[in-house]
């Protein structure tokens, strides 16, 4: 057995990440052990920048901290929780911690984690009335030139391209450059470091003027229809973003389907329906510059996140999202796709979700701790940030969408109601 220090002993099970963007606020997935030697922790405290915020769960079971340590206390160590950061000046830091009340009295902190703030990429100045932003990493040049033909080839003709390369090659990236040369409506910039693609979509949006009126996301493969532009601006009235179906093809052209919508519900109008099964497909989208004031910066990359989810609960949580019922582009399905349209329209079955609970069945907990992590706290982080930076704005309505999505996780019957409901956004239509 280990001889333990007294005090508090915490350890986060992830590393929180090394740097953050606050913007209009953030917030952050925290959870791992915390224990005190020999007594019991009473209640437990997130500590941002000194102030206590509550926890979600303290007092968890961890079988593999008692195992590990021996200590009796070391086994309702288990916390998890949401840190709710702030805009704070010029302030260079932020400091996560923990606030122990030990039964029989008495108090303990421990510091977790210091985190630098990071400001995003300053827009481009370029004149475009859109501006399609556009994120490459190692694209297959033969479907690249494509797509920018697509792109040259659009009825509507004002538009600026700006595309973020996420650190190709030195190779690649000269094939890019060339690609582009000689036409000022593309602007091409290189991360100096790999971001992957969520990052990098952050950065390209980022990256659009400020002058633009409407935003348009792209993939570096895809194929657009040459009305896509004139479409969506013709579609979009009043609300804050519109999209569009797509067709499916091969990257030789053979086309696979004619809909994206073959097999999922397409709901786009309701907050909690869109928050547990996202609905909008980025590169079918445009939406309002005025979008990215809430949208950015994006959420941390603590899961796998997808920046359309995010971008279009951002459009939803304040106002409309439109529909084109009909193909504006051709999304190209290969094997380096980073999300396919086969994976997108497929809900793993409870027995693939649930299988490894034929395992030891000390081993349920773990699992259950994996999976609600998955499928929870990572929308939990979304409705805290959308509380943060648009909640004031909201309407009643979208408001009471978030606080039952929030409610639900403290009852189990509740999240199971809501898992349903995802089921069937993804399972598609009745025959």
């Amino acid at each position: 057995m280990r001889a333990l220090a007294p005090g508090l002993h915490a350890q986060l099970d992830a590393p929180l990440p090394e740097e953050l963007a606050v913007g209009a606020g953030t917030a952050l997935f925290v959870c791992g052990t915390c224990f005190a030697p020999g007594t019991r922790v009473a209640s437990l405290a997130l500590l941002v920048d000194g102030a206590e915020q509550p926890v979600t769960a303290h007092g968890m079971p961890r079988l593999d901290v008692l195992r590990a340590l021996g200590e009796p206390a070391s086994y309702p160590s288990g916390f998890w929780g949401i840190a709710r950061v702030a805009p704070a000046g010029d302030r260079a830091e932020r400091v996560i911690g923990l606030r122990a009340r030990i039964e029989g009295g008495g108090e303990a902190e421990a510091e977790l984690a210091r985190i630098g703030v990071v400001d995003p990429v300053d827009p481009v100045a370029a004149p475009g009335a859109v501006a399609i932003c556009m994120a490459t990493y190692e694209p297959p040049l033969e479907l690249l030139g494509r797509q920018l033909d697509s792109i040259r080839a659009q009825t509507h003709r004002d538009w600026v391209c700006v595309i973020s390369d996420d650190c190709s090659s030195p190779e690649r990236f000269a094939a890019i450059e060339e690609a582009v040369a000689g036409d000022p409506r593309f602007v091409v910039s290189r991360s100096t470091r790999r971001l992957g693609f969520y990052r990098n979509f952050e950065r390209a949006l980022a990256l659009a003027p400020e002058s633009a009126g409407h935003v348009a996301m792209a993939d570096q493969d895809d194929v657009w229809h040459p009305d896509k532009l004139t479409t969506l601006l013709g579609a979009i009235g009043d609300a804050r973003l519109v999209y569009s179906d797509a067709r499916i093809i091969r990257p030789d052209g053979t086309v696979l389907a004619d809909t994206y919508w073959g097999r999922r519900r397409n709901n786009h109008a309701d907050l909690l329906s869109l928050l547990v099964a996202n609905a909008v497909t980025g590169a079918a989208t445009l939406f309002t510059r005025e979008l990215l004031d809430d949208a950015l910066p994006f959420p941390p990359a603590q899961f796998a996140h997808f920046h359309d989810h995010w971008i279009g609960l951002c459009a939803l949580a304040l106002g409309d999202i439109a529909f084109v019922d009909r193909p504006l582009y051709d999304y190209v399905q290969h094997g380096e796709a980073t999300l396919g349209h086969a994976a997108a329209n497929r809900m793993p079955g409870l027995r693939e979700r649930a299988g490894g609970l034929r395992r030891d069945p000390r081993e349920r907990i773990r699992l259950w701790r994996m999976h609600y992590f998955v499928d929870v706290a990572r929308l939990l982080q979304f409705t805290a940030i959308l509380r943060l930076r648009c909640w004031d704005r909201m309407s009643p309505s979208r408001r009471r969408s978030l606080e039952r999505f929030e409610r639900a996780d403290r009852s189990a019957v509740a999240l199971a109601a809501l898992a349903a409901r995802g089921a069937r956004e993804l399972v598609g239509r009745p025959e």
